[in-house]
């Protein structure tokens, strides 16, 4: 009987906690987003949020690092699921623009179906930018099976070019992704306008224009 009571007195507990780090991550992600990675201290995030404490968010996430991370992984787990099935309705296509759409599409599909304002891509744009948080950003992006997957078949379909080159499109790709997505979410919390009316047809520009840097031609460096 006492066990019975015990467990029943917890999980009222254990929901409270939940909801409040819940309240936090998105408290967080919608300043950072909004505000800079920097200009945004714990002790707002706590205030912002309704917590009484202001050692709130120390208490539950740790280092400023551990909760870029947490928001993160809010929502990679959603992302990753949705290209897992873009994958699987691309297996075995030798077209460059069919893993681009791999890339692209689970993006902006997840952001399209989040429903009313978002803040994901903003934040991303901001971690992206510091050179001290994007490599959680790269580390959990390469976490992700299906995105692996995605890479390496590009690499194989990709025109033969030096290895700097790959990688310096790579990065190109990485911030057209991330600023494009960005970009087309401030607008719509701002109301104003946006070249694509919708985030398909944002996904297929940006697509276009990715799988156009991917197969362009390169200048050789002199001597090469």
């Amino acid at each position: 009987m006492s066990t019975v009571v015990a467990d029943v007195g917890r999980t009222p507990r254990a929901e409270q906690v939940g909801a409040t780090r819940q309240q936090i991550l998105t408290t967080a992600e919608r300043l950072f987003a909004e505000q800079g990675l920097y200009a945004v201290s714990n002790r707002q995030i706590s205030a912002a949020a309704g917590q009484g404490n202001n050692t709130a968010v120390g208490y539950h996430f740790g280092a400023k690092s551990d909760l870029v991370r947490a928001i993160m992984l809010r929502h990679t787990s959603r992302i990753e699921s949705l290209r897992h099935d873009a994958v699987a309705a691309v297996a075995g296509s030798r077209e460059v623009r069919d893993w681009v759409a791999c890339l692209v599409r689970p993006v902006t599909t997840y952001l399209a179906s989040s429903g009313g304002p978002t803040w994901f891509a903003r934040f991303s744009a901001q971690v992206m930018t510091d050179p001290v948080f994007r490599v959680i950003l790269a580390e959990e992006a390469l976490a992700e099976d299906s995105l692996r997957h995605v890479v390496d078949n590009l690499i194989e379909l990709l025109p033969d070019m030096p290895a700097d080159v790959r990688e310096d499109r790579a990065d190109m790709v990485r911030h057209l992704i991330v600023h494009v997505c960005a970009e087309r979410e401030r607008a719509l919390a701002e109301g104003t306008g946006t070249p694509r009316s919708t985030w398909d047809e944002a996904a297929t520009g940006l697509i276009d224009a990715i799988t156009g840097l991917w197969t362009a031609p390169y200048t050789a460096e002199p001597g090469s």
